[in-house]
């Protein structure tokens, strides 16, 4: 079950159709991508040794290459590691320190810092596009490694606002089960639809990528590699039908940009990492159309745990549509959910207690941290650390977090519930790539504005 043998599956059957778009234009087709792919997943267990299951990160700005090597390291039998590009340096240390990394593939920019905080273990540190990587690229391709359901694919390091931070361990169940739910109740992806990686691919955004290469979609990053709102209109109507990722402030950015954007181009946003005040999703709504839902995940059960579907979002005649604005939405198809009490019994609707998840979706465990797998995984189920209740219709209803979860984007010390107007300060996150308004390095991301 190789996350990676869809890939080989449409280079094979739809080798000339569109794969990779770079800014406005394709720039590998399935066959392309496939072949590349291969090469290079040869080039990890040849030149560089690596054993089935050894995990290489990938700490890089988004880039076409970005997947080429997040499907390399599957193809190979390998586990990814992306991380978070925008992190400190002995964070970045310590992620490759902890998940035991031999090889990570890294920005240009960020080789020189890496370099001064590489644990021992640590045996390569390449230069994405540089001349070590490009040899990679002429290697002997291999097939695809056969791998069963619960091997490790992904790990997901969580932000650590609450300590150092932690892999939460996907397998390639997971991935699957995570992809095809967002396919059947998010975004219904079809054979030529393209998604934007304005996002950072590490996250959010990279954990969409497998839903379009199974359907055989265009992943597409912009020319920039980041978010810029004028630049996100203008991909809009290079890629009729795109779908993008983003945090609640990108799409108030997207909202307030003077610049002309056709709806009609659009297929989803979705939002994640934070709630959306009612206020900005009704502007949302206004300007861009029954385009929007929402998703509520966090790195444990990756981006699936409830979501708004579009038809919620666009149901203004629903008398309680603006109640369901500010939810968190309904429990995905995939995924059990209960609001338990302390000792996880389920209670009724309308009784606040903390929420609970479980299913295929949801993670085996943290690697190698006993001490948060007993505190999480307890009884069967994940517990979010989320604060809330069910109401009569099956919604979260959310009173406060303890920190919050957005798809692996926590909040820090309090929750703003996501109502009307805030009267209060507001915890903002801004989602071009981690750069904050007020000029907050990413440990204070989420700024009280009293």
């Amino acid at each position: 079950m190789n996350i990676a043998s869809s890939l080989v599956q449409a280079a094979l059957e739809t080798p000339d159709r569109p794969a990779v778009g770079h800014g406005d234009r394709v720039i590998r087709t399935y066959g392309e991508f496939g072949a590349r792919v291969a090469q290079l997943a040869g080039a990890l267990r040849g030149r560089l040794a690596l054993n089935l299951g050894d995990r290489v990160a990938i700490i890089a700005a988004n880039s076409s290459d970005y997947l080429d090597l997040l499907y390399a390291i599957w193809h190979a039998g390998l586990a990814a590691v992306p991380v978070n590009a925008k992190l400190h340096g002995a964070e970045h240390g310590h992620i490759l320190e902890n998940s035991g990394a031999r090889v990570a593939f890294v920005s240009p920019s960020l080789g020189e810092a890496l370099a001064a905080h590489a644990p021992a273990s640590l045996e390569r540190l390449i230069a994405i596009g540089g001349p070590d990587f490009e040899t990679l690229l002429v290697a002997e391709a291999m097939p695809v490694e056969p791998r069963a359901p619960n091997d490790l694919a992904w790990l997901f390091y969580t932000s650590g606002t609450t300590g150092r931070p932690k892999g939460a361990m996907l397998t390639h169940r997971v991935l699957a089960t995570m992809s095809d739910a967002y396919r059947r109740e998010v975004d219904p992806v079809t054979a030529g639809d393209p998604i934007l990686h304005a996002a950072p691919m590490s996250h959010g955004s990279g954990l969409y990528i497998m839903a379009h290469v199974d359907a055989r979609g265009i992943n597409v990053v912009p020319e920039s590699g980041g978010f810029d709102a004028e630049e996100i209109f203008h991909l809009f109507g290079a890629w009729p039908r795109a779908s993008m990722f983003a945090a609640p402030t990108m799409v108030k950015r997207m909202v307030d940009c003077a610049a002309d954007c056709t709806p009609e181009n659009i297929r989803t946003i979705i939002w994640g990492g934070a709630p959306m005040y009612v206020e900005d999703a009704l502007a949302a709504l206004d300007r861009f159309g029954p385009r929007l839902a929402q998703i509520y995940g966090q790195g444990e059960s990756p981006m699936t745990i409830t979501r708004l579907t579009r038809a919620d979002i666009a149901a203004r005649e629903h008398p309680r549509w603006r109640e369901r604005l500010a939810s968190a939405g309904q429990p995905f198809g995939c995924v059990d959910v209960m609001v338990g009490d302390d000792s996880d019994r389920p209670l009724p609707a309308g009784e606040t207690g903390e929420i609970l998840c479980r299913g295929n979706v949801v993670m085996p465990g943290y690697w190698q941290n006993d001490t948060a797998n007993a505190a999480t995984m307890r009884n069967g189920w994940l517990h979010t650390g989320d604060v809330g209740c069910l109401d009569a219709d099956g919604f979260i209803v959310w009173d406060k977090v303890k920190p919050a979860h957005y798809c692996g984007m926590r909040y820090r010390d309090r929750f703003v519930p996501a109502y009307d107007k805030p009267t209060r300060g507001v915890w903002r996150y801004d989602g071009s790539d981690r750069e904050f308004r007020e000029g907050e390095n990413w440990r204070d991301a989420y700024k009280s504005t009293d």
